[in-house]
């Protein structure tokens, strides 16, 4: 799968751990940034992923910061993008399952390097279930 991964200061760290990580998975991946711990605006990250997936260029987005939700609500902007936040593995192959979510938000503060790779593996092997989820998936989109 092609995979395009970016987020904030807070994620940068898990996010180098990620990119490591899917690559021993066999994923190609495309790392938007941001490249240091320094302080950072993650909109300036989220929108280039968010675009790559939103334009098809890459399956599926994987945004990193401290709790999720700026790049969350940053991604979400995007016409063409489901994001959903995971902290456990069961919600991370739900939001694939039954809101078929195209980007996987981790919060880096709060759940451990080894759970955010377990959330990864769990979103990109789950498949979207459709049917009644599909209705509810249409009525997204404003």
């Amino acid at each position: 799968m092609k995979i395009a991964i970016g987020g904030d200061h807070a994620g940068y760290e898990y996010k180098t751990e990620l990119l490591k990580f899917l690559a021993e998975q066999n994923h190609s991946t495309k790392d938007f940034g941001p490249f240091t711990e320094d302080s950072v605006d993650y909109p300036d990250f989220v929108h280039p992923v968010a675009s790559g997936v939103e334009k098809g260029e890459f399956d599926f987005g994987i945004l990193i910061c401290g709790s999720a939700n700026g790049v969350a609500m940053t991604a979400n902007k995007h016409q063409g993008i489901r994001a959903g936040i995971a902290w456990a593995v069961e919600l991370a192959k739900l939001t694939r399952q039954h809101n078929n979510a195209n980007v996987l938000c981790l919060p880096a503060r709060f759940i451990s390097l080894e759970v955010a790779k377990e959330c990864v593996t769990a979103f990109l092997e789950a498949a979207f279930e459709g049917g009644r989820h599909q209705n509810r998936v249409d009525k997204i989109a404003c």
